[in-house]
């Protein structure tokens, strides 16, 4: 999983804007919040993760084109591209737009939702993960549109439990000191969510998070990620991971869906891109700290990917306090 946590790292996933959520059947919610909505708590992100966590009752989640799922006490659902979804006690009643319910007349998010019919209640906390979704694609664009995470099969189950209510209580009270654990609490969730997900992968099934669990690409992505620098050739890599260079390349390339030496030059500027706008570094010390020997090398191939070179890349991110999309 070292190549994965390298990944989230990179992303910058940053946790925030939470809610106690008490509903009463019968009840029907559709959600899909934008980025912006959540800029006054997670600054500016180009990509949410919302996620909900049951902590009691029940309800049905359903997103498009997708069967309904049953959420029980102790769950949350994330849904990773921040898809459309329904979630209430019945969701084929007429939903109600999220907007409507958990917005003020200000646009602002409220601390505390009750809505429904007075019937069985439901109880969740609901939260948002930020993120730069052009540094998560690998990991988003394989995962399913919704994910389930049964809290109590994780290690740290107990501690998720008791700080959601915890949290819930804090909310509903109008105090907000535990909004710094509630953050990382988010990230945590996603991880471990991810991380099942890569567990339940069945045979066969191609794609970055499937490369994690091939033991020889898995290898190979670790020793990439750790050593990012370093100048690998696939001959090494395979060498490493116990392949030859035609065998590691074939199944790296089969389950990837890159070859070896094209992901690793499209990582190495994936991290440059954070280093220009996370650090002060001078171009030539990020150029080495990514592998290139080289400033010019290293700008050439910057611009090639994201249409600008560098230094003008850095400018307009601070200029807009935050990196321009890429090309």
């Amino acid at each position: 999983m070292d190549a994965l946590s390298d990944i989230l790292r990179v992303a910058r996933l940053s946790g925030g804007v939470f809610f106690n959520a008490e509903f009463s059947a019968p009840w029907c919610i559709a959600a899909q919040m934008a980025p912006e909505l959540c800029a006054p708590f997670l600054g500016a992100t180009d990509h949410l993760i919302p996620y909900h966590y049951v902590v009691d009752g029940e309800m049905y989640v359903a997103v498009t084109d997708q069967p309904r799922q049953r959420l029980r006490s102790g769950e949350v659902v994330l849904f990773p591209r921040n898809d459309f979804h329904l979630i209430g006690s019945d969701v084929g009643l007429q939903p109600i737009p999220a907007s409507a319910v958990i917005l003020s007349e200000g646009n602002k998010t409220l601390q505390t939702v009750r809505h429904g019919g007075g019937g069985t209640a439901a109880h969740m906390v609901c939260g948002f993960l930020g993120c730069d979704s052009s540094l998560t694609n690998p990991i988003i664009s394989t995962l399913p549109p919704s994910m389930i995470l049964k809290v109590d099969e994780t290690p740290a189950a107990d501690w998720i439990r008791s700080t959601f209510q915890y949290a819930a209580y804090e909310v509903a009270s109008g105090q907000t000191g535990s909004t710094a654990v509630l953050a990382k609490l988010s990230e945590l969730l996603f991880v471990e969510a991810v991380r099942q997900y890569v567990r339940s992968i069945p045979e066969g099934q191609t794609g970055w998070l499937a490369g994690l669990r091939d033991p020889a690409v898995s290898r190979a992505l670790a020793l990439m990620h750790a050593n990012l620098a370093h100048t690998w050739n696939v001959e090494e890599l395979g060498r490493e991971a116990g392949l030859s260079r035609s065998g590691l390349a074939e199944r790296f390339t089969r389950l990837i869906g890159v070859a070896p030496m094209h992901y690793l030059a499209d990582w190495r500027l994936q991290v440059a891109a954070q280093k220009l706008r996370d650090t002060s570094d001078p171009l030539v010390r990020v150029a080495e700290q990514v592998g290139y020997e080289s400033e010019a090398a290293f700008s050439r191939a910057f611009r090639k990917k994201f249409g600008s070179a560098p230094a003008t890349w850095r400018r307009a991110g601070i200029t807009a306090g935050r990196p321009p999309a890429t090309a």
